[in-house]
């Protein structure tokens, strides 16, 4: 398998995995407005040569969009293989390609989102324990972090305490989201319009900054949903399956 790091010099030209090779969708034109800004702050995005789901993203923890304490440390966002890809070893190839990388630049380990079961759009933690990671925190969402660290004695990674207990004061339904995941581009107005259709409250609040993702209350923000105050799930939702949700 040959692979392709996605940089600013070539991140118009390249496919981005995970949405629509076209440019002008929507979803691709958000997450590549979303990596552009975050390469400067060391994001690395490593994919197949090949179209398809295939590909690894990471950035120093102290800059990732997610509130966690890991200084020192390489946040994983995504790790994703999936399709034809999958049974083949590029999880492996792509996670020992961010090890090396971490480790020549001098990071203490690696840190990812995962849970006791597999959820949706998280890490497999079975994958996880079979490479070495461990989980060094856990929120009371389930949702809990996992590291590798490269050396005995290295400092845990942690939660931030705003999203160790995730909790809102607010009635009805809200979703915390960034355009760090394409798909929220599309799928955040229909669900938006699905919602206003039906009377139901609802209110999506975009994470627009480092600093607002890191001091959201909730562990998973790339997409994360409240209901009357109440962590619900971080599954993306399409009109159908928020209307199933809502019992319509």
């Amino acid at each position: 398998m040959e692979y392709v790091r996605v940089t600013k010099e070539n991140l118009d030209a390249e496919h981005i995995c995970c949405a629509i090779s076209n440019n002008n969708d929507v979803q691709v034109a958000s997450k590549k407005a979303w990596l552009s800004g975050r390469f400067d702050e060391g994001l690395v995005f490593l994919k197949s040569a090949e179209r398809g789901k295939c590909f690894i993203e990471y950035i120093p923890a102290e800059n990732a969009w997610n509130p966690v304490e890991a200084e020192g440390y390489m946040y994983i966002d995504c790790l994703w293989v999936s399709g034809s890809f999958k049974g083949h070893g590029y999880s492996n190839d792509l996670l020992s390609a961010c090890i090396e990388d971490s480790k020549e630049k001098g990071k203490k380990g690696l840190c990812i989102l995962s849970s006791a079961k597999k959820k949706p759009f998280l890490a497999d933690p079975k994958y996880l324990k079979y490479k070495g990671f461990s989980v060094c925190d856990e929120a009371d969402n389930g949702v809990q972090l996992w590291y590798l660290p490269f050396a005995d004695g290295a400092e845990q990674p942690r939660f931030r305490d705003c999203a160790k207990h995730p909790h809102i004061d607010e009635p009805g339904y809200v979703l915390y989201y960034t355009h760090q995941c394409p798909f929220n581009a599309k799928y955040v107005p229909v669900v938006e319009r699905t919602a206003k259709e039906h009377g139901v409250p609802f209110r999506a609040v975009l994470l627009d900054s480092r600093e607002e993702a890191r001091s959201a209350p909730t562990p998973v923000t790339t997409y994360a949903l409240f209901r009357d105050g109440e962590y619900l799930t971080n599954e993306q939702m399409n009109d159908k399956r928020f209307l199933e949700l809502i019992g319509k």
